[in-house]
């Protein structure tokens, strides 16, 4: 028996608004993953060892704050740099489309403006660790 998908769900930096990532973090769960929720006020280090900690397949990152262009980066660095090559950096919030293809080109994945479905973000998740993971 295979063990469910691993997703860790964050919130980086001083963006209080959690209400989005708590939603992502139970339609996740209903979709049969296995999430883990880092709470408020992350820095992406804190986010990147619990990722490493938890052994997960995913990190989702929701960000309101416009500190996108700061925080990916950080988060996609750090992955490197601890040979997270096979580990989905993901996320969503308000995110100009010229800011999406920038951090798409630096490695992130798919990222979600507000307003898409819960279960497109699952198919998502679930269709990158299939191709990825080893599942």
């Amino acid at each position: 028996m295979t063990r469910p998908i691993r997703v860790l769900v964050a919130k980086v930096g001083l963006d209080g608004h959690d209400r989005g990532a708590k939603i992502i973090a139970t339609a996740l769960r209903d979709a049969g993953m296995e999430v883990i929720y880092t709470g408020l006020r992350q820095t992406p280090e804190m986010v990147v060892n619990a990722a490493l900690q938890e052994d997960v397949d995913a990190i989702g990152i929701s960000i309101l704050s416009g500190a996108h262009n700061t925080v990916f980066p950080k988060v996609i660095a750090l992955m490197k740099e601890k040979e997270m090559d096979d580990v989905l950096l993901t996320g969503g919030g308000i995110i100009p489309e010229e800011d999406i293809i920038a951090l798409n080109k630096l490695g992130v994945g798919k990222l979600f403006a507000p307003g898409t479905t819960t279960t497109d973000i699952a198919i998502y998740i679930k269709d990158w660790v299939k191709t990825h993971r080893n599942f």
